[in-house]
């Protein structure tokens, strides 16, 4: 059933699950104790009604279709999956170990998504750390 979509909608799906997903991460600090699948579920139907092109583009048949469900968990999965298993970049790794330092820190991070949120949040820390100065 999801294969049936246009290419577009499909790009367009994708895209929603890795934006919400990093967004729900972001909210939870990736703390990982505090991942809640159905949580997350919850928060991309909010996004993909509020924010998202494609919801509007498929029909309410295959939006309420279980097989479609079924497609979107395991897509959702597949998706997950690449993200967390994509290391960060070198330069990241430097960002980060270069904001740790100067903040004292020590977080542990292990993807590249996870490295761009410590990137912004120890980056944003440093700046409020410099304005209280």
């Amino acid at each position: 059933m999801l294969q049936s979509l246009p290419h577009g909608v499909k790009i367009s799906i994708t895209r929603s699950i890795a934006t919400a997903f990093e967004q729900y991460m972001a909210r939870i600090q990736w703390e990982d104790h505090r991942f809640s699948f159905e949580e997350f579920m919850q928060e991309w139907k909010e996004y993909i009604q509020s924010n998202s092109s494609w919801y509007h583009k498929v029909s309410n048949d295959i939006k309420s279709s279980p097989e479609f469900h079924e497609e979107i968990a395991s897509k959702m999965n597949e998706i997950i999956e690449k993200i967390i298993s994509e290391e960060p970049t070198p330069e990241q790794i430097e960002t980060v170990d270069a904001l740790q330092k100067q903040l004292g820190t020590d977080y542990d991070y292990s993807c590249k998504m996870e490295a761009k949120f410590y990137i912004d949040f120890l980056s944003k820390q440093l700046k409020e750390n410099a304005a209280y100065k």
